[in-house]
Order: structure tokens, then sequence, then C-alpha cells
């Protein structure tokens, strides 16, 4: 099933991104095939937010990025 959203990966770093199939990017990412978390290395799904559109969904990615605690973003996950 696809879902719409933002996802934040937890490694060295968070890296924030939005997607409207969770699955398929999920495996992008563990393939190495996203240049960005490609050097983080071994990383985890910390939070997903499930949002109705990707325009809705591109807007809380760039609301997240700008935030300077992503941590809260993940200890309390909302529905967009």
């Amino acid at each position: 099933m696809k879902r719409t959203g933002v996802y934040i990966l937890k490694g060295s770093r968070y890296y924030v991104g939005s997607t409207s199939d969770l699955e398929h990017r999920l495996k992008q990412h563990a393939m190495g095939h996203t240049y960005t978390t490609k050097r983080i290395g071994s990383w985890t799904l910390a939070c997903f937010i499930e949002c109705k559109t990707m325009d809705e969904a591109r807007k809380l990615e760039g609301k997240i990025k700008r935030s300077k605690n992503i941590a809260r973003w993940i200890e309390q996950p909302r529905t967009h």
C-alpha cells in the first residue's frame, strides 16, 4: 500500500524526505540509490508523518528541515 508523507531517517545525523510511496523510497535508500543517505551508512526509520497530498508533504518536509529541533518531530509525530 502506498503511503504519502514525510519520513525521518536516523543515522549519524537525521535525513528528512517526502514520498508518495514509503516502501519504495526506503528500498531506494537501503540500496544506496540516494547520495545523501548512502554516505550515512546504517540508518533506521525514526518517524513517518502521513499527509493527504504530496504538496502537503513537501511543505511539511520544508518546515521540519528548517526546524532547529528535528528530534521534536520524532517524539511527537502527527498526522497532517
